[in-house]
């Protein structure tokens, strides 16, 4: 384990489960599998009091296993659930806004790049992250090839970290790895099947502990 600072490490996308304890419980089980740098939280349109209890159960879940809890898009969410950073998926003004306000204090990334110009766009706000592909676009088994290309791209020529979104198979942690990208974003491979989703995890980071380059 003392290696993995030095490889691409897993993100995980929370699942939307209606039940707050419920899905904090999934998460939970989820974190035991190893290491997870951080999970991304959204609200899958709940409203801001309903998205706020969630947030509430799911964070100290999430923090109490050594990842970092962001929240999807709502800053008051995040500071009311005491977490530790957001995940603007939303307008370039808005992530410039969070950047300015919220920095250090909190981990602010950029969410949703799909292209190069944008990416080099919020390269100037300078985030702590910049996400390829998009959350609930992980369809097919592996991820998206534009969003390996821009993962390879960005990795290669930018001293910010990436996170590019990985496929229903969690095996697609390699090829996100292979690009030079920090981090691999995982949901439907992990928790399709909430049982086994500590499996996939611990699956996963023996994968990429035997297989994935290292960092310099």
């Amino acid at each position: 384990m003392s290696n993995i600072r030095y490889r691409c490490r897993l993100v995980l996308i929370a699942p939307d489960i209606e039940n707050a304890a419920e899905r904090a419980r999934i998460v939970g089980d989820a974190l035991k599998g190893g290491d997870v740098a951080t999970v991304i939280v959204p609200g899958y349109g709940r409203s801001d009091d309903e998205f706020q209890q969630h947030a509430e159960v799911l964070v100290p879940v999430i923090q109490a296993a050594g990842a970092a809890a962001l929240i999807l898009n709502d800053s008051r969410v995040a500071g009311r659930a005491k977490a530790d950073g957001l995940h603007i998926d939303g307008p370039f003004a808005e992530l410039a806004d969070a950047v300015e306000k919220f920095r250090p204090k909190l981990i602010v990334g950029a969410g949703r790049v799909s292209d190069r110009h944008q990416a080099l766009e919020v390269g100037e706000i300078d985030p702590d992250y910049v996400f390829f592909g998009k959350i609930g676009g992980d369809i097919k088994p592996e991820p998206h090839p534009k969003n390996l290309a821009l993962g390879e791209w960005w990795a290669s020529m930018v001293s910010i970290p990436c996170i590019v979104m990985g496929g229903t198979d969690p095996a697609s942690v390699l090829a996100i790895a292979e690009t030079g990208a920090e981090f691999a974003a995982l949901s439907a491979a992990v928790f399709a099947e909430p049982d086994r989703a500590a499996i996939v995890v611990a699956e996963a980071n023996a994968l990429l502990d035997e297989k994935a380059p290292r960092f310099e």
